[in-house]
């Protein structure tokens, strides 16, 4: 059973379905496997909540469409349901025929879509809408539709009476506009999750919402009907029992031969579950530390930074001096350490935000400023310079960006990627080396970048057998 979550474009409420869908159909009894296509961070924590079940990420351009089937089968094989959420519009995509939009995902899994419409201004307009986007692609799976901010009984009437006489499509839940449901924006989506826990009875409103004004039975039937999907790769991967998702009992594939510390607090949230798995496989051990209140790091052997707000807590993390001078001399004594975008940031030597600039852990020589606009926001294709002790991935890599600030004041950097595709550093580069440490603003997903966790980890192993010898 799996359902599609899509809108005509963005800001339509497809996530605050989504959510409370999820959230709903939990408590219920059933297990919902949560989606979300494309790149995102934010969504998924928010989805991972509702369900109780991690989200993992469905993403054509970093995962290609093979890996990206496995990833969706393989996460949801237990589920009772698999709920997806679409990116953008329903046809929106970089390929100019639609082989990344959710409507081509809908097709390859087989699973019908419901679409959540905005119709706050308007009512017989609507049919033209709907026909449009059933005539586009004439083997679309739209199944259903959601309509959202509905003025009151008489504007739903109208609604219904232009949907029942031109267009053959189930309209399965009418939603008012609901404040109580709204979930704070920011510059990168949704509030994300962690940051303020007092958000968490939104769930239970959506969830309160979507209860009363959906029919899950009809949603439930409708997901019921997807046709099962089959993959010629899951028959390798469930003999030999690796696959990207679940480590093995225990946490790990093998013994872990290295600790490898890892930042995980409200200033650092952007971590793909399947990158922790693909480290967990290759023989790390990962230790959270906490760069707001630990005042020591954990005895590790490496460093991983993922991405976050930490412009938004820079107070906070310079007023930790004495963790961010341990850093800085970990660092210096050549201690392994990957960063992306946020973590990039906090390893610089400051963070200018809002009018104020505060000191950072300072190993990298330069200092970051947070302007009101993107600075690169999009999909990332990278080559290596060939520069890295430790990253070597032929041919081209995916990632993506999306990130307000910028590198000011440099001095001397070298790179370990050139920029094929998208902004990185400077428009040319990504990805500062120096001494151990590689830190850019492209995020790396270890579904299309496989190479990328167990050359880490190997790369830390020897650095750790080098220290022993002296």
């Amino acid at each position: 059973m799996r359902i599609i979550i899509s809108a005509p474009g963005r800001s339509s409420g497809k996530t605050t379905i989504s959510i409370g869908l999820c959230a709903a159909l939990k408590e219920q009894g059933l297990k919902v496997a949560p989606f979300k296509k494309g790149p995102d961070y934010i969504d998924p924590m928010w989805l991972t909540a509702a369900a109780k079940t991690q989200c993992h990420n469905l993403d054509f351009f970093m995962m290609g469409e093979e890996k990206l089937i496995e990833v969706f089968q393989l996460a949801g094989q237990d589920a009772d349901l698999s709920v997806i959420e679409g990116n953008m519009g329903f046809y929106d995509g970089l390929d100019r025929e639609g082989k990344d939009s959710t409507s081509y995902l809908s097709k390859l899994l087989k699973a019908p879509a419901i679409l959540v419409i905005d119709a706050s201004r308007m009512t017989r307009g609507i049919a033209p809408l709907l026909l449009g986007y059933q005539q586009f692609e004439p083997d679309n799976l739209i199944r259903g539709i959601i309509l959202n901010k509905v003025a009151g009984t008489r504007h739903e009437e109208k609604l219904k009476s232009a949907i029942t006489q031109y267009c053959d499509v189930e309209v399965l839940g009418v939603l008012p506009k609901l404040d109580e449901i709204e979930i704070k924006e920011r510059h990168l989506g949704l509030m994300p999750l962690k940051e303020d826990f007092r958000l968490m009875p939104i769930i239970e409103s959506l969830a309160n919402a979507v209860k009363r004004y959906v029919d899950l039975d009809a949603v439930l039937k409708l997901s019921a009907s997807a046709v099962r999907q089959s993959s010629p790769f899951l028959p390798e991967l469930e003999q030999n029992g690796i696959h990207p998702l679940t480590p093995a009992s225990g946490g790990y594939f093998s013994s872990p031969t290295v600790r490898l510390g890892i930042a995980r607090d409200t200033a650092f949230t952007f971590y793909y579950p399947e990158n922790l798995v693909a480290l967990q496989q290759a023989g790390a051990e990962l230790i959270p530390f906490n760069t707001l209140t630990d005042s020591r790091l954990p005895e590790v052997d490496g460093l991983y930074f993922g991405g976050g707000f930490p412009e938004m807590f820079i107070e906070t993390l310079s007023e930790n001096r004495i963790l961010r001078q341990e850093i800085q001399t970990a660092i210096e004594q050549g201690m392994p350490v990957y960063a992306e975008c946020g973590g990039l940031m906090y390893l610089a030597k400051s963070i200018s935000y809002n009018g104020t600039t505060k000191e950072m852990v300072g190993a990298l020589p330069c200092d970051v400023k947070v302007y009101e606009k993107p600075q690169g926001h999009g999909y990332v294709t990278l080559e290596q310079t060939g520069k890295s002790n430790w990253f070597c991935f032929d041919g081209e890599i995916p990632g993506h960006e999306f990130h307000y600030s910028q590198i000011i004041n440099p001095q001397g950097l070298d790179f370990a990627f050139r920029v094929i595709r998208g902004k990185g550093i400077d428009g040319s580069h990504d990805g500062i080396i120096y001494k151990n440490v590689i830190a850019g603003y492209t995020h790396l997903h270890s579904v299309g970048v496989p190479q990328w966790a167990s050359q880490f980890v190997a790369f830390i192993q020897r650095c750790v057998k080098k220290r022993k010898v002296y």
